[in-house]
């Protein structure tokens, strides 16, 4: 089975357009399109809204909220979400089946980004917070140049999850003919080509590892190297070590 999966990626007619299917260059671009779309608009909305409710400490039961966003259906809710949606959408357009599927992905990408951005801000010593008041910061200036470069680990943690999630679950928007690796999913089981269907999943287990290892390498330059702990802590001087945690949060802002 192994031999045949590579087979079937190694075709060279898997990886050009017909007439009656696309390519796998085609179809992970479209996957791709669907992925950075849903995470666009989760991270849109679920950023600000967790460090406004990490930092204020209000409206925590949407964070609550969120999480049961999880224990949805996914294909339930597509199938619930086309019937109502697509028949307002008429002509030679996709809409009809693109809305349901992103509000979809949105819903699976939201919970991790909010919860984590939510705990990252949470997390942040409350020390670190009087020391920034101390030296006459504002509330918001907390927030941007404590609370939020403190809590970027969390965030990336729950951003890198989102991610994984997201390409995993795209693969239904071929359940509603919109295309993606998916498509060699589904077809591949509809015609019991099993080579197809192994190697669409293997096609998108190897996108979700190589978003995963971009978005590693992001975060080890995005996030400071006091608060990721990438140098001895020798070097710091303990004396004051709030106050040292804010100069150091800071200085990641610059």
């Amino acid at each position: 089975m192994i031999g045949d999966v590579l087979t079937w990626l190694n075709d060279p007619a898997h990886w050009r357009d017909t007439r009656v299917d696309k390519g796998i260059p085609t179809q992970l671009q479209t996957h791709i399109t669907f992925t950075l779309i849903a995470l666009a608009i989760a991270l849109a909305l679920a950023l600000p809204l967790g460090l406004f409710i990490g930092h204020t400490g209000r409206l925590t039961f949407l964070v609550t909220a969120a999480n049961a966003l999880r224990a949805l259906p996914t294909v339930g809710v597509l199938v619930l979400l086309t019937v109502i949606i697509s028949p307002h959408f008429h002509g030679r357009t996709d809409l009809g089946f693109v809305i349901p599927t992103e509000i979809v992905l949105v819903f699976l990408a939201v919970p991790p980004i909010l919860s984590n951005t939510y705990a990252g801000v949470q997390n942040v010593s409350a020390a670190a917070r009087d020391a920034a008041a101390g030296m006459g910061m504002t509330g918001t200036q907390v927030l941007r140049k404590v609370e939020l470069p403190c809590s970027l680990p969390l965030i990336f943690s729950g951003f890198r999850s989102a991610t994984l999630q997201v390409i995993a679950t795209a693969t239904v928007a071929s359940y509603v003919t919109l295309g993606g690796l998916g498509a060699f999913i589904y077809d591949g089981l509809q015609q019991q080509d099993f080579p197809q269907m192994i190697g669409g999943g293997v096609l998108v287990a190897l996108l979700a590892l190589l978003a995963d290892l971009l978005l590693a390498t992001i975060q080890r330059y995005a996030v400071s190297r006091g608060i990721s702990g990438r140098f001895s802590t020798k070097s710091v001087i303990p004396a004051d070590a709030a106050t040292a945690q804010v100069r150091t949060a800071e200085a990641s802002t610059v």
